[in-house]
């Protein structure tokens, strides 16, 4: 997936993979390679376990993982690896691939067809190359910095509006109780003064949708670096900004996201200041 308009400096500043494909092309390779499977394994049963009350792990989370670290391992055998099923890969390369086999896994284990692949290459902590899948519905959603953000090759941006009552706002529960029932309210207070509300059950197609402007405003209050990685730079990519509840500026280490335009981004902040998820 190459665009006729795209700057190469970024990808000549990468090493070289073993195959001498670029890090975009081998993070798209990765992501489908893990996507396959999800499609194959969704009708069928699968081996369910759980990492607390809510959270679950299937064995098709495993078998997504194994087939695109493979890739990954032997594409770039120098780089770090984070991915949420397996243990770090620390090599002492200032690179690393963060992946998430199934972002959505909840969703996948009750046969809601709305999942995710999160393939993406951070440097020195910044994340530089991003991939989300939604094999469901094949769709690519790219990024790389300084090169815009692209859905199945076609150029993103997040939403053009401009007031919070004229949005379709996103979020999901997550696994931490007490800052779920914080999200609610949120919802609470804002509502009826926006369109409507949409539980993503997926944070990486969360912000995918954020940054295509599928929806205006998405937040979530509890996430890890392979739920937002791809996500962080697709809607900075698309013209946005990723803030945490704080209103800092997101990171990969940042726990909470909240993604929209610029404009949108002031907005909510000033709308919900005073309330609980905030704090």
């Amino acid at each position: 997936m190459q665009h006729s308009f795209r700057d190469n400096s970024l990808s000549r500043s990468i090493p070289a993979s073993t195959s001498g494909r670029d890090a975009l092309t081998i993070a798209i390779e990765a992501a489908r390679r893990s996507g396959d499977i999800i499609l194959d394994r969704f009708h069928t049963l699968k081996e369910i376990s759980f990492k607390g009350r809510a959270n679950v792990v299937t064995d098709v989370d495993m078998l997504a993982e194994k087939a695109a670290l493979q890739l990954l391992r032997e594409e770039y055998p120098d780089f770090g690896i984070l991915s949420e099923e397996s243990d770090p890969i620390v090599t002492g390369s200032s690179y690393t691939w963060v992946l998430d086999p199934i972002d959505g896994t909840r969703n996948y284990a009750s046969g809601i067809p709305h999942v995710s692949v999160v393939v993406a290459l951070a440097r020195d902590g910044e994340v530089i190359v991003g991939v989300t899948y939604d094999p469901v519905r094949k769709e690519v959603l790219t990024a790389e910095k300084g090169n815009g953000a692209y859905l199945n090759d076609a150029p993103i941006s997040v939403s053009p509006k401009e007031e919070i009552p004229d949005c379709l706002l996103g979020f999901d529960m997550g696994y931490v109780d007490d800052r779920a029932v914080l999200a609610l309210d949120l919802i609470k207070s804002l509502w009826p003064g926006m369109q409507s509300i949409r539980v993503m059950g997926s944070g990486a197609l969360g912000l995918s949708y954020a940054a295509c402007g599928r929806v205006d405003i998405y937040f979530h209050h509890r996430l890890y670096p392979w739920d937002i990685a791809s996500g962080l730079l697709l809607v900075s990519e698309a013209g946005g900004r990723v803030v945490d509840r704080h209103g800092n500026p997101a990171t990969l280490e940042s726990e909470s996201v909240i993604a929209s335009s610029p404009h949108l981004i002031s907005k909510f902040l000033a709308a919900t200041e005073e309330l609980g998820w905030r704090k």
